[in-house]
C-alpha cells in the first residue's frame, strides 16, 4: 500500500514567540531551527522580516537547513499596488524559498478590521499571491478566520481561499484562529472545501487550541482529505497556544491509521529525538517541563498504583500505549504511600540494585516511605530522594562526605545610596577523609542582586567538595518548589528541587523542615549525592561522627 505524503509546517518561530512571556533572540531562534530541521519537518516559519529587530537579523543570517526556510508576511494593503507596498517588499527581500501570506477569509473582519470592500479583499489577496509566485517563491495563503469565516459566509470565504488558489498559491492553509471550532465542524468544513474544486494535496490545516482541541482538530482535517498540518513545538502560541507538534508527530507516525495511511519527512530514528527537543525548548524558555505532557512528559510513562506497577513488570503493554523509547522517553515506576513489592522490585532494577523478593530490607523501605509521606515527604515527584533513601537502608550508597555544620544569615545593609538592601550569606562546614573545608558564599548575582538565602547555601554548599568539586561543576538548579504542608504553627515546609547537568539528565529531589532553609539543604545534599553516585565517583574515608 503507497502512503501519501503529509507535509509538516513548524511556526514556533513565529507563532511561539506570540506566547505570553516568550521572546526569542536570533541565537535561539538558530538553535531552535537546527533541531527543527534535525527532527525531519518540512517547513519552518522563520518569522515575520521587518516586523521586529530580531527577526530582521535572523533573516539576515537565515539557519542553512534542509527543510523549505519561510518568511511570514501580510497580503497587500487595499490602495497600493503590489510593487510598492512596502511589507510585501520585506518578506520578499528575505529571499527565502517559500513566503507565507496571511489574509482576512471572514468578511466581518473584512468590513470592520480592514475597511474594504469584499472586493477589494479579494483582489489584494490574488494580487499577493500572483506577485510572491511571480518572483519564484514557493506561496502559501494563511487564511485566517477562515472556519469562523465559513460558517459566517460559506460562499465569500470560499472565494478568498479560490482567490489564492487561482492566483498560484502551493498551499491553501485552513486557520481556525480563534480556536473556538470543534473537530466534526474542522471535518466537514476541510471535506466541503475539497469537495468544491481545491484539491487537499494543497490544503493545510493550522489550529489554535482554545477548546483543548487543537491535536484533534488537526487530525479532524487530515482524515477529511488536508495533506499539510501546522503547528508548534510544545503547543507554543496566542493566547492558549497552537496545535503541539511534539504531540501530533508520534501520534502520525505510532498511531493507526495515521501510521499506514501517510508518510512525513520525520524518520523512526529522528522521533527519538522528539523528547530531547520538547526539553531544549523549556530550557531555552527557561520553563519546567509539563510533566503531564503525552509522550514527552517525565510523568507520560510514571506507574504509580501498586496494581498498575506489578501489572507492568509482567508487561509493559498492561498500561502503556506505545514503548517509551520510541519517542526518547523512559517508564518510571514512583514510590509512594500506596506502593508494593512490586512496585519497589521495579524501582531497585531500574536503579541496577539488586534485591530480591521477600528481602526484609523490602519491607523496611516501604514502611520508611510511607511513614516519611506521612510526614510530608513526597517520593513520586522526586525519585532521586528515594534512591538515595533506599540505598542507604541496603547499605550500597557510598559515603563521599559529611557536613558538620552550616550556617544562614539574612541582613539589611545601607546599599550607599540613602536606601537599604537585602543581603543573605551562607557557611558550610563539610569533612572528607578526614580533613574539613569551611565554605562562604554571599547570593549576590552579577547585577548585585539578592537571590536569597537558598541560593547562598547551595553556592557555599557546591563550592569547595574537594576530589568531587570537577564532578559537580556542571550541575545546575532549574527548579524549586515550595509546598506548606500542614498549616497553621505547626506548618511543615516541603522543598522539591529539580536539577540537571551537562549530559542532560535531570532528577529531583525533596526535604521536608518546619524550616525553609533546612528543607532545602536537605534536598540540596541529596542532589548532589545523587549526581555522584551516577558519576562512579569513588567514596571518601570518612571520620565517624
Amino acid at each position: 500500500m503507497t502512503r501519501t505524503r503529509l507535509h509538516l509546517y513548524d511556526t514556533t518561530l513565529r507563532d511561539g514567540q506570540q506566547t505570553q512571556g516568550v521572546q526569542f533572540s536570533p541565537e535561539e531562534k538558530h538553535q531552535i531551527a537546527q533541531a527543527l530541521d534535525s527532527l525531519g519537518i518540512d517547513y519552518i516559519e522563520g518569522g515575520w522580516p521587518g516586523a521586529n529587530p530580531t527577526d530582521s537579523a535572523f533573516f539576515d543570517d537565515a539557519p542553512d537547513t534542509s527543510a523549505t526556510f519561510t518568511a511570514f508576511g501580510m497580503t497587500k494593503r487595499a490602495g497600493r499596488s503590489v510593487e510598492n507596498d512596502d511589507v510585501l517588499a520585506a518578506v520578499l527581500n528575505a529571499n527565502t524559498p517559500a513566503v507565507c501570506l496571511v489574509g482576512k477569509t471572514h468578511d466581518f473582519h473584512v468590513r470592520q478590521a480592514l475597511e474594504i470592500t469584499l472586493e477589494e479583499n479579494l483582489e489584494n489577496i490574488a494580487a499577493s499571491v500572483a506577485h510572491c509566485v511571480k518572483s519564484g517563491r514557493e506561496t502559501l495563503f494563511d487564511a485566517e478566520h477562515f472556519f469562523d469565516g465559513w460558517k459566517a459566509n460559506a460562499p465569500y470565504a470560499l472565494d478568498c481561499l479560490r482567490a489564492a488558489h487561482d492566483a498560484g498559491a502551493r498551499w491553501v492553509v485552513l486557520c481556525d484562529t480563534n480556536g473556538g471550532t470543534l473537530p466534526t465542524e474542522i471535518g466537514e468544513i476541510t471535506a466541503a472545501v475539497i469537495a468544491s474544486g481545491i484539491p487537499g494535496d494543497h490544503i493545510g490545516i493550522h489550529t489554535h487550541d482554545d477548546t483543548g482541541n487543537a491535536v484533534a482538530n488537526s487530525l479532524a482535517a487530515i482524515d477529511a482529505g488536508a495533506r499539510q498540518v501546522q503547528g508548534t513545538l510544545n503547543g507554543l502560541g496566542e493566547r492558549c497556544g497552537n496545535a503541539n507538534l511534539v504531540t501530533l508527530i508520534p501520534t502520525l507516525l505510532l498511531k493507526e491509521p495515521y501510521r499506514s495511511r501517510f508518510e512525513t519527512g520525520v524518520p523512526d530514528k529522528a522521533l527519538k529525538d522528539i523528547t530531547k527537543t520538547s526539553r531544549m525548548l523549556d530550557d531555552i524558555l527557561n520553563r519546567v517541563p509539563l510533566r503531564a505532557a503525552p509522550y514527552v512528559g517525565a510523568s507520560a510513562f510514571a506507574h504509580k498504583a501498586g496494581l498498575h506497577a506489578s501489572a507492568i513488570v509482567k508487561n509493559p503493554t498492561t498500561y502503556e500505549h506505545i514503548d517509551p523509547a520510541l519517542v526518547g522517553n523512559a517508564r518510571i515506576v514512583p514510590m509512594s504511600n500506596q506502593a508494593g513489592q512490586s512496585n519497589l522490585l521495579r524501582r531497585l532494577s531500574e536503579m541496577g540494585i539488586p534485591a530480591e523478593k521477600g528481602d526484609a530490607a523490602l519491607a523496611e523501605i516501604l514502611e520508611t516511605v510511607k511513614a516519611r509521606e506521612a510526614e510530608g515527604y513526597s517520593y513520586d515527584t522526586a525519585q532521586a530522594s528515594f534512591e538515595i533513601l533506599a540505598r542507604r537502608a541496603l547499605g550500597v550508597l557510598p559515603r563521599f562526605f559529611d557536613v558538620r555544620r552550616y550556617r544562614v544569615t539574612v541582613e539589611k545593609r545601607d546599599d550607599g545610596r540613602g536606601g537599604m538592601r537585602t543581603l543573605s550569606e551562607a557557611v558550610v562546614v563539610v569533612e572528607i577523609a578526614g580533613e574539613k573545608t569551611l565554605s562562604v558564599s554571599e547570593s549576590l548575582d552579577e547585577t548585585g542582586s539578592d537571590r536569597g538565602p537558598v541560593n547562598a547555601l547551595s553556592r557555599a554548599l557546591a563550592k569547595d567538595l574537594g576530589p568531587y568539586q570537577a564532578i559537580i561543576e556542571d550541575m545546575r538548579l532549574v527548579d524549586f518548589k515550595v509546598r506548606i504542608t500542614q498549616g497553621g504553627t505547626e506548618a511543615v515546609t516541603r522543598v522539591t528541587i529539580d536539577s540537571e547537568d551537562s549530559e542532560g539528565r535531570r532528577w529531583a529531589t525533596v526535604g521536608v523542615s518546619p524550616n525553609i532553609v533546612d528543607a532545602s539543604f536537605e534536598a540540596l545534599l541529596d542532589a548532589i549525592v545523587w549526581k555522584l553516585v551516577h558519576a562512579g565517583a569513588a567514596p571518601a574515608k570518612v571520620a565517624a561522627e
